[in-house]
């Protein structure tokens, strides 16, 4: 076999983190040499999994080298009595397998479909993401009812949910069916310009939802919610939150009733980062990990490129791929930050994962969020706690993870983060805590093919933008993904083969 440095690579990937492993899979049945290298000795980037150990390695190895990676301020809390054995106490570390980015999957992502087309599917696992909640203060008729003495009250998110919920008035229903009809008819296909098209969307969500339909102003955190806006509410604009209640609503019943949205299962986007790899492995793809690209450079016929290696070599690549974080820089992204934790909990938290409709699969996720009024101030964004279950495979049976997200980076944020999860979970014991702050963009990305080649990198290098801090899986991904593989591929890219495989035949092998 020829070594790294007598092979002419085809691309050199560098990062494994969600962009390069679904562009190692879109690649894996090209033909194409490829070389796939990380600096990190562990596979999914920014949305790598770890257990225990490798977790308090990954802090240590932000505070020393922030500067190369998009987090930053990292630290585990450790409760002096979660050290305790027996029942409820801490488990050996590789009884956790825990998310940097946990993000949703909404069952009408683009993900979903090229998941299916490229066969890979098979070695994945979904479950369902049940209920949204809003901590809200408990009073009135609600005292009476246990989740609204935990002040938790469940967003109705159908028609159904909106006739069975005994929390809202007559009158109110009235004019959150209004908006629920007006959402379902923008979502029909083929009718047409609709009316949410050519109506001013450039308000704020509460003030479009006070004039347009007369919602009352305590439905407006409920529906806020489910836009996953990570902006105070007069900060959100509705042409902002309008697009992602639709997909919200459209999403349910997709998969089977009472669910819209979906987690992988052992580690979210780390186990699709490692079906990615794998598929590109099996493809003849060379994968070294714990090196990274340190140096770029034209070699004398200006059509390959010199690529040297932390490891001291140096190899010849037509195309170079990766992150700001994952190939020597020019210049430093622009990122927007945010608050983050993880925080695993000594109970199952069962009330959080009802079965929310007549058939539906139990959720092994919820989604939990406290209005920046509940815990901070008036204008302060809402604080999200993403909740899993144990058949998540992320922590033991009879306990939980919860992952918490502001849009307040520092320690005032990650004040809020553990105000809001000490509220949620208890009296059940926290036993272990990450906390840190994650760097990426906030915005989706216009023009795919522009960003992966407007970074400043010389010509045959394509750079993915910073990640997204978005709580769901953002579809803008895949785009730039398609970009970079059309830039890969050239003249033998075809639309129609991206990410779209047939099965591999069998090969039986005599033992």
């Amino acid at each position: 076999m020829e070594s790294l440095t007598e092979t002419l690579w085809d691309v050199t990937i560098s990062g494994t983190g969600l962009a390069q492993s679904l562009l190692a899979l879109a690649l894996s049945r090209s033909g194409k040499k490829v070389l796939h290298v990380d600096k990190n000795k562990y596979y999914g980037g920014s949305e790598a999994a770890f257990s225990l150990q490798e977790a308090q390695e990954w802090v240590d190895l932000v505070n020393a080298e922030s500067s190369q990676m998009p987090f930053e301020d990292a630290q585990v809390y450790i409760p002096s009595d979660s050290t305790e054995t027996g029942v409820g106490s801490l488990s050996p570390s590789r009884a956790y397998t825990l998310a940097l980015s946990p993000q949703l999957i909404y069952s009408r992502s683009q993900l979903l479909p090229t998941l299916v087309s490229s066969k890979v599917y098979r070695q994945l696992e979904f479950q369902a993401v049940g209920s949204w909640w809003v901590h809200a203060h408990a009073g009135g008729s609600r005292d009476t009812d246990a989740d609204a003495l935990r002040g938790l009250y469940r967003v109705p998110s159908s028609r159904e949910d909106v006739f069975a919920d005994e929390m809202i008035t007559t009158k109110s229903k009235r004019t959150l069916m209004r908006f629920l009809r007006h959402i379902g008819k923008a979502q029909q296909e083929d009718q047409g310009p609709s009316d949410a098209e050519e109506e001013d969307l450039s308000m704020s969500f509460p003030e479009y939802l006070t004039s347009r339909f007369q919602v009352p102003e305590e439905l407006h955190e409920p529906l806020l919610s489910l836009s996953l806006s990570q902006d105070a509410p007069q900060q959100t604009p509705a042409s902002f939150a309008i697009p992602r209640v639709k997909r919200h609503l459209a999403s349910i019943g997709v998969f089977g009733a009472g669910f819209g949205s979906l987690l992988a299962k052992w580690g979210g986007g780390s186990e699709i980062s490692q079906v990615g790899c794998r598929a590109l492995a099996v493809g003849g793809g060379v994968y070294v990990l714990n090196t990274g690209v340190q140096a770029i450079s034209k070699v004398a016929d200006l059509a390959h490129l010199a690529v040297e290696l932390s490891n001291g070599e140096t190899v010849t690549s037509r195309h170079v791929v990766g992150s700001h974080w994952d190939l020597p820089s020019p210049s430093t992204p622009d990122c927007q930050k945010v608050a983050r934790s993880i925080t695993i909990v000594a109970s199952p938290l069962d009330h959080l994962f009802p079965v929310t409709a007549e058939g539906s699969p139990i959720p092994s996720g919820a989604v939990v969020v406290f209005p920046g009024s509940a815990l901070g101030q008036e204008g302060d964004p809402p604080v999200y706690l993403l909740a899993h279950s144990s058949e998540t495979g992320e922590c033991p049976l009879g306990q939980s993870v919860i992952y918490g997200s502001v849009a307040i980076p520092g320690p005032r944020g990650h004040t809020l983060l553990e105000s809001a999860v000490e509220k949620l979970v208890h009296p059940a014991r926290i036993l272990w805590s990450l906390r840190y702050t994650q760097l990426g963009r906030a915005s989706a990305v216009d023009d795919a093919a522009q960003a992966v080649q407007s970074s400043g990198f010389a010509e045959n290098v394509f750079c993915f933008p910073p990640p997204s801090l978005d709580l769901a899986f953002d579809d803008g991904l895949i785009d730039l993904v398609r970009a970079v593989w059309r830039g890969v591929m050239g003249d033998e890219a075809r639309d129609e083969e991206f990410l779209n495989f047939d099965d591999r035949e069998e090969q039986l092998v005599d033992a």
